[in-house]
C-alpha cells in the first residue's frame, strides 16, 4: 500500500467482515515523542487463539475467495520498518483491537494519506455500522461517534447527500484545526 490510511481501510474491512457493529479508530501523532499511532478496535466476532496465532502469516486468511491474506502483516511490517511497534488483540465474541506505532521522521514511514476520505467511504458506504473516530494531534483533538449524528438526525441516512456532504466538510476542518494544515 501506498500511504497507510489505505491500510486503515483494509483492517476497518476486516472488522466489517467480523460483524462488527461499532468500529474505533484513533490516530494520534505525537511529534515530541516522535510517533504516529493507530489503533482500530472492534466489537466483530473476535478471533480464536489459532487463529490469532495465524493472522500475522501472509498465507493464511478465514476467506474462502483467495487464499493469502495480506493486510495484517503488511500493516504489521510498515509499522516495523519505522522502529515502531505492532500489537494484535482478539477475544473470541468480543472483539479484536490492532495498534500500530510508527516512527514518525522515519524515512520508510508511508505518508498518513487522506484519513478524512477514508473516514468518510467508511461512514456512507456502511451506514449499518457505528463507527467512533478519534484524530489526535500533539495534544489538541477532535472526535466523530456516528451514533451522536444518528441522535441528532433521527432518520435521516448518514449517505444522504446533504449529510454526506456534512460528515466530509467535519472530519476536513475539525482535523485542520487540530493540526493546523499539517500532513503526515
Amino acid at each position: 500500500m501506498i500511504e497507510i490510511s489505505l491500510n486503515v481501510l483494509d483492517i476497518a474491512n476486516n472488522s466489517i467482515r467480523a460483524n462488527a457493529d461499532l468500529i474505533e479508530i484513533e490516530i494520534q501523532i505525537q511529534r515530541d515523542l516522535d510517533t504516529l499511532t493507530i489503533t482500530i478496535a472492534d466489537n466483530g466476532c473476535g478471533m480464536t487463539e489459532e487463529q490469532l496465532k495465524k493472522v500475522e502469516d501472509p498465507f493464511f486468511t478465514t476467506r474462502t475467495t483467495r487464499a493469502v491474506g495480506l493486510g495484517v502483516p503488511f500493516y504489521k511490517m510498515a509499522a516495523l520498518s519505522t522502529g515502531g511497534d505492532f500489537s494484535i488483540k482478539s477475544t473470541l465474541g468480543v472483539g479484536t483491537t490492532i495498534t500500530a506505532v510508527f516512527g514518525l521522521s522515519h524515512i520508510d514511514r508511508m505518508p498518513l494519506g487522506d484519513m478524512n476520505s477514508t473516514m468518510h467511504t467508511l461512514i456512507t458506504l456502511n451506514t449499518q455500522i457505528d463507527f467512533l473516530y478519534k484524530y489526535s494531534f500533539d495534544g489538541k483533538q477532535f472526535t466523530l461517534d456516528t451514533r451522536e449524528f444518528r441522535e441528532i438526525l433521527n432518520d435521516v441516512p448518514l449517505n444522504s447527500p446533504e449529510v454526506s456532504a456534512y460528515i466530509k466538510e467535519y472530519l476536513e476542518e475539525n482535523q485542520n484545526e487540530a493540526d493546523g494544515g499539517y500532513r503526515i
